[in-house]
């Protein structure tokens, strides 16, 4: 079915969501087939291939309700602890209005202009500036914001940027992604410890199969290596699919903050300041997966979790009616020369001939007055 409109391809988004989420649950499946063939090709090898395919079949119809069952448990167990794993991670810690009144005040704002029930507000003790929501069910939603972001930000962007979180939860993308790690999770951590396993045994496997000519003729090399490309197809497609969970939902909870801030150039001005400067030392791929950006690309595009912020900032742009002022060149860092951050320091001088401009301002489409005493830049500006 087509999608038109913002709620309609949300609704629509979600039933995609669902149907991943169960394509995820099935390579499970493929994965105990795989691991089955792989047992029965090094037990029976010299059997036909097809006779070893029949084995495996029935050996995964005996394993299916075991599978089924630790699967569960394997999400039960994360959806109790998964939170606390990803603070002992990251280090975030829940703040109050006393300790953070301009950040909890314009959550609270945000929240109650809709009706939603607040989250959590957690701080994270890093210069990246970066932000995630995380949780599977009321009690557990938060919103997770790193210091450098609040530094760097002014109200409208932090406003814009926890609009965006905000966004997550109320779709149900945090719970969704949440659940596809988790599942994604199992693929991942069989398939690498059978290549650990097989890798390391394989030779012996070789050399003991040579040595046989009734093993030449049986089907147990087929099987074994069938299971093997099994394993690695499954590996690759819960990658595509938890990528594809991640990457779809960007652009929507854009959009989202827009419709919770009615400012996109608060959003595309907050995405640029953010771009490239994301990176949070120590974090697993599945918590850089739930950023608001991810820095970290994957090979050609293909891996990347999210869309580019020139993708994003360009939707804004043509649906929402925003301004683009383009990338940011980025803030000086200690190890550039001494003698490059005091010129960095100093504002341009004019020409002679140049027309003189309005004190404060600077150029560009946000027309932006600056805060006395600071550089010129937008990276620069910040409000109270």
């Amino acid at each position: 079915m087509a999608a038109y409109g913002l709620h309609s391809h949300i609704e629509s988004n979600k039933r995609r969501s669902v149907v991943l989420l169960v394509g995820l649950f099935f390579l499970i499946y493929v994965m105990v087939f795989a691991g089955a063939l792989l047992a029965e090709g090094f037990l029976r090898n010299h059997l036909p291939l097809d006779a070893i395919l029949a084995l495996a079949w029935r050996d995964l119809i005996v394993a299916l309700p075991y599978a089924t069952i630790g699967t569960i448990l394997w999400v039960l167990i994360a959806y109790q602890f998964h939170q606390s794993l990803i603070d002992a991670i990251t280090g975030g810690r829940v703040v109050t209005r006393s300790e953070e009144p301009r950040l909890y005040n314009l959550l609270e704002n945000l929240c109650i202009s809709r009706g939603i029930p607040m989250p959590k507000l957690k701080v994270m003790e890093s210069e990246a500036l970066n932000a995630f929501a995380t949780g599977l069910n009321e009690k557990q939603y938060s919103i997770t914001v790193t210091t450098g972001l609040i530094n760097a930000l002014d109200d409208r962007e932090i406003e814009a940027v926890l609009g965006h979180e905000l966004t997550h939860i109320r779709n149900g993308d945090v719970r969704m992604l949440v659940i596809a790690v988790i599942i994604a999770g199992v693929v991942s951590f069989f398939a690498e410890m059978f290549f650990r396993i097989f890798f390391r045994s394989g030779g012996s496997y070789r050399s003991s199969g040579s040595s046989s000519s009734s093993d030449k003729k049986g089907g147990g090399g087929g099987a074994i290596i069938l299971a093997i490309a099994l394993i690695a197809l499954a590996w690759l497609l819960s990658v595509v699919v938890r990528l594809a969970l991640s990457r779809s939902r960007e652009f929507l909870a854009d959009a989202g903050s827009v419709e919770l801030t009615k400012n996109p150039d608060a959003m595309i001005s907050a995405l640029r300041k953010i771009e490239g400067r994301g990176e949070l030392p120590g974090a697993t791929s599945a918590v850089m997966e739930m950023c608001i950006d991810n820095p970290r690309e994957g090979f050609a595009d293909i891996f990347a979790t999210h869309p580019s912020v020139g993708r994003r900032a360009e939707a804004l742009v043509k649906f929402a009616g925003g301004h683009d002022p383009g990338p940011l060149t980025p803030p000086a860092t200690d190890e550039e020369e001494p003698g490059a951050l005091e010129d960095a320091a100093q504002p341009p001088q004019p020409s002679p001939d140049a027309e003189p401009k309005q004190a404060g301002t600077q150029a560009g489409p946000w027309n932006m007055p600056l805060p006395t005493g600071a550089a010129g830049g937008p990276w620069s500006a910040r409000r109270g």
